[in-house]
């Protein structure tokens, strides 16, 4: 795997590519607005990046990235993503969004409406449970101490390997959580949810976090419906 193609470099999304880059990856990214837009983003990431319309990008990519605002869920490429895996950092907001009756009455997950949207790739939910500053700071080599933990899910075991090992050289563990319909438990609110990656008052300051804890806030997770 030497490609990861980015749909959609918002924060999420610039932030996994400076990390790809740094990492030894080539980086094709896009966004709705047009490739002449990341112009800026490319000349920061250097030559291993280049810039390319949506469908470009998931052609190019062995490891596909989405990181658009959910309600653009439905504009992904479809035949470009065919036999890939394809990662699903989405959250629902419905301030933003609109109401998804769906995630409303939580019949589904942002990641399982992705799935049904391609139904040829295979998709593992990761990164939406990590505010962006943390993502970039957080990264540390395999072994180290202060490691922290993201939690991915997903219904084929491997393409969860393939992430996981994705994960592992930009500087992260991953603790499997099960199929894409448990990734409500790190989904916006939950305990596990961008929460225990904040180190106190500066919101921008991350502290590491392990296994254990991550595990532990992914117990507690309960449907909206009972909170």
């Amino acid at each position: 795997m030497t490609t990861i193609g980015l749909i959609g470099s918002g924060n999420i999304g610039g932030g996994i590519a400076r990390l790809a880059i740094a990492a030894g990856y080539d980086v094709v990214l896009s966004n709705s607005r047009g490739p002449e837009t990341l112009a800026d983003l490319v000349a920061e990431l250097g030559p291993g990046a280049r810039a390319a319309t949506p469908a470009e990008a998931a052609a190019a990519g062995d490891l596909v990235v989405v990181s658009v605002p959910l309600r653009a869920y439905p504009d992904v490429p479809v035949a470009e993503l065919r036999g890939k895996t394809v990662i699903d950092t989405n959250n629902y907001y419905p301030e933003r969004d609109g109401h998804i009756p769906a995630l409303d009455d939580e019949s589904t997950t942002t990641a399982e409406l992705l799935q049904a949207h391609l139904p040829d790739s295979t998709v593992v939910k990761a990164f939406n449970s990590i505010y962006f500053p943390h993502l970039a700071s957080l990264g540390r080599p395999s072994g180290d101490p202060e490691r922290s933990v993201l939690p991915v899910a997903g219904d084929d075991a491997a393409a969860k390997t393939a992430v996981t090992e994705f994960l592992d050289t930009i500087g992260y563990d991953a603790l499997d959580v099960g199929p894409l319909a448990e990734g409500w438990r790190f989904q916006r609110d939950m305990p596990a949810y961008t929460a225990p990656y904040f180190a106190g008052t500066d919101p921008n300051e991350g502290r590491p976090v392990g296994r254990a804890e991550l595990s532990d806030r992914l117990a507690e997770a309960k449907r909206y419906r009972d909170l």
